[in-house]
Order: C-alpha cells, then structure tokens, then sequence
C-alpha cells in the first residue's frame, strides 16, 4: 500500500533551503519516493491551520518511507533541512 509524507515547512534560511532542495531528489529514487506536492499555493479550507511550504512525498510503501527519512543517503540534506527550516512531518499510509 502506497504511503505519503505530508511536510509543513517554515523555512527560516532560504539560501541554506534552496541547497537543501538540490540534495533531496537523489535521496527518494532508491526507494522509490517521488514529489507529489512540493511548494505550490496552498489555501486553507477549514480551521485556523496557516501553512508554510506544503511538500507531499508518495512512497510504495510504509516502510519505504521510513527507510529513506532514516536512510544515509537522506542524512546530509535532512541536517541542512533541520538548520534553515522549521518543519512539522509525518507519514501516512493511502488507502486501496
């Protein structure tokens, strides 16, 4: 069952953030992770909930997902993600 990554990121260093950015999409192809959302407007529809960057990563697999958040190919762009952001993340698996 596909699973998805939901970020909500505040980005606090956008130069560091841009260097971020150009390390991610080499660290998903492994495990076969792949940008569904990444920046785009976002518009809230119900509740008080004020968006930073919106990202949506699409995984096969629960397990894919977690493999590559802990992944060592991931680590160098997760610290520089850690050091020009603040970010709120989670994993969720799709439905059938």
């Amino acid at each position: 069952m596909k699973a998805y990554v939901l970020v909500d990121v505040t980005v606090t260093n956008p130069s560091r953030y841009e260097d971020y950015k150009k390390l991610t999409l080499a660290s998903l192809e492994p495990y076969g992770g792949k940008f569904i959302v990444r920046g785009g407007t976002a518009d809230t529809l119900e509740g008080d909930w004020k968006p930073g960057r919106i990202v949506v990563l699409e995984f096969p697999s629960l397990a894919d997902a977690k493999a590559w958040w802990s992944s060592a190919g991931y680590a160098p762009a997760k610290a520089i993600r850690q050091s020009a952001s603040e970010t709120k993340m989670i994993v969720v698996e799709g439905c059938t």
